[in-house]
């Protein structure tokens, strides 16, 4: 960075004069830096996966690291980024979904939240004394109005998707998805393929021990699968199959 920038960089109030808030741009490092999150809409609902590795394998317990919420009966959350900002924010958006329920008498619109999630964010980027939140939320769901999937980035700023990655590598992840992705896919289909995405964003494609995944449909609303489901899914693909013998 050059001598003239600094004065630019200390202050999320102040634009440099090419009009960046370098301490926003920061803060989606912040998101690249962290393990992949990935997201997958389908006929009846939205799959949710991501990588819960941590930096000591042998002695950590990756299940004590939760990438993955739920935020209400028909609503999830997946993270990439500082876990202790996602939990704020998904602590905050149980608390604006909860408030809806007893205002309304009903479950808050998924693109409702998420517009509320993200003006929160929002206001982290224009006031002295704070600093952004170095979190990105995948937040996915079903409510009247169909089924969603929205990427939410720590701008503030919200996307819907049909299926999206977020994290660190997520380059081929989204180029999987660009190529593989149809409308009206079955769970399995999109659950093998979120985890094929997962794939193509690790240093050791077949490392998937640490895997998490979610559904969030219309039947069952959120459901977290259970490690030997995850674990048969993961067999089945193809980087996992066994060679059969000549």
């Amino acid at each position: 960075m050059q001598p003239g920038q600094m004065a630019y960089d200390r202050a999320i109030t102040v634009f440099s004069p090419d009009g960046r808030l370098f301490q926003v741009e920061y803060a989606r490092e912040s998101v690249r830096r962290g393990t992949a999150t990935a997201g997958v809409v389908y006929k009846d609902g939205v799959v949710l996966v991501a990588d819960r590795r941590i930096a000591n394998p042998k002695l950590a317990e990756s299940s004590s690291v939760e990438k993955i919420h739920k935020v209400d009966d028909h609503i999830g959350a997946a993270t990439a980024g500082l876990v202790a900002d996602a939990r704020v924010l998904v602590d905050y958006a149980r608390l604006t979904s909860q408030i809806n329920r007893v205002t309304y008498n009903e479950p808050i619109s998924l693109e409702m939240l998420v517009r509320a999630v993200c003006d929160y964010k929002q206001q982290y980027t224009q006031f002295g004394g704070v600093r952004p939140f170095g979190t990105a939320l995948l937040i996915g769901g079903c409510d009247d109005t169909g089924i969603h999937l929205f990427e939410t980035d720590p701008s503030g700023s919200l996307t819907s998707f049909k299926a999206s990655s977020i994290g660190g590598n997520r380059a081929p992840v989204m180029e999987l998805f660009e190529q593989r992705y149809r409308v009206g896919m079955e769970a399995d289909e999109a659950i093998l393929l979120a985890l094929e995405g997962l794939q193509q964003s690790m240093e050791e494609p077949g490392n998937l021990s640490s895997v998490e995944i979610c559904t969030i449909d219309t039947e069952s609303g959120f459901r977290r699968l259970p490690a030997d489901e995850i674990a048969k899914y993961v067999a089945r693909l193809p980087s996992q199959a066994k060679p059969t013998k000549g």
